[in-house]
């Protein structure tokens, strides 16, 4: 298998000649392919959107499995979406080769044992309902290609997300992201372009998810969990958009709901006090809209 990712680039190979602004440039260059290559891959995304959409629907959980940078951005992308987007931090996990500890230290060499991949998902109980997506930039990872094989011979939805075409994690999963694009700057530095191109995608794939979820308003995060000042104000900011009071009003209504934004929604435009708002929240799973529909039927 050739890997694209580890080839040399033939524009970037006097970057340790030129001055600084010139080697920024050549980097900024480089980057510049990578929202083009995804654009076309809009399809394939999608499908894995939905795919992963109707697992969790069904009651499951996405989990993303990677090493190293990979890993990384799975568990930096899973770690987001709970103050983003106030859902469980269990409906979307990220696993890394080697544990939490590689976030920030190097344990690279864990990435080779196959059988800790099943083990680290096995530690979660992994059901038939659950979605897998495996990050590797390479395709050749043979902890994420072991967890990602696991996955789908118990019926899970499997995907991947890699950066090679024809690698081994392309066969192992049911629909693969293969976004070639080409060399790195520096040579076999995944980090880089390949990275870029991950995060990309994770964030198209868990946004639109929340999105359909119901988590989103128009393109306003309403399911927001006041948890310090700046969400506290962002929080009275998009009250204010939603429903046309006043400040002062966003203030005295965000209090009496208990400084939940849900609730203070649900609230004001049903016309109904906290304990109800909450009750048919909780009901109808934090759903802000499925929720007002409920009250206004």
């Amino acid at each position: 298998m050739t890997r694209v990712t580890e080839s040399e680039n033939p524009f970037t190979k006097d970057i340790d000649r030129v001055e600084t602004a010139e080697a920024l440039r050549l980097i900024n260059n480089e980057d510049k392919a990578v929202a083009a290559v995804i654009s076309g891959l809009i399809d394939e995304i999608a499908e894995v959107t939905e795919r992963v959409f109707q697992c969790i629907s069904a009651g499951g959980r996405l989990f993303y499995v990677g090493t190293g940078t990979s890993g990384r951005l799975g568990v930096l992308d899973a770690a987001e979406l709970p103050p983003t987007f106030g859902v469980a931090p269990d409906l979307v996990i990220g696993l890394i080769a080697g544990g939490y500890d590689a976030l920030y230290k190097a344990v690279e060499a864990s990435e080779d044992d196959r059988d800790a991949g099943v083990e680290d998902l096995k530690k979660y109980k992994l059901d038939r309902e659950d979605a897998v997506i495996g990050i590797a930039a390479s395709g050749s990872t043979p902890y994420t290609i072991g967890a990602v094989e696991f996955a789908r011979s118990i019926g899970c939805f499997t995907a991947c997300i890699t950066c090679n075409p024809d690698s081994p994690i392309e066969s192992a999963v049911e629909k693969p992201i293969v976004a070639v694009v080409g060399p790195e700057a520096i040579a076999g530095s995944t980090r880089m372009k390949a990275g870029t191109a991950q995060k990309l995608i994770l964030n198209m794939i868990s946004t639109i998810l929340m999105v359909k979820l119901g988590f989103v308003t128009g393109n306003r995060m309403t399911n927001v969990r006041a948890t310090n000042r700046k969400l506290v104000e962002r929080s009275l900011w998009l009250l204010r958009k939603e429903t046309g009071i006043s400040e002062e009003k966003a203030k005295e209504l965000f209090r009496a709901a208990g400084e939940d934004l849900r609730v203070a929604i649900v609230m004001k435009k049903a016309g109904v006090n906290r304990e109800r708002a909450e009750e048919e929240l909780e009901r109808t799973g934090n759903v802000i809209a499925v929720a007002l529909d409920q009250l206004s039927g």
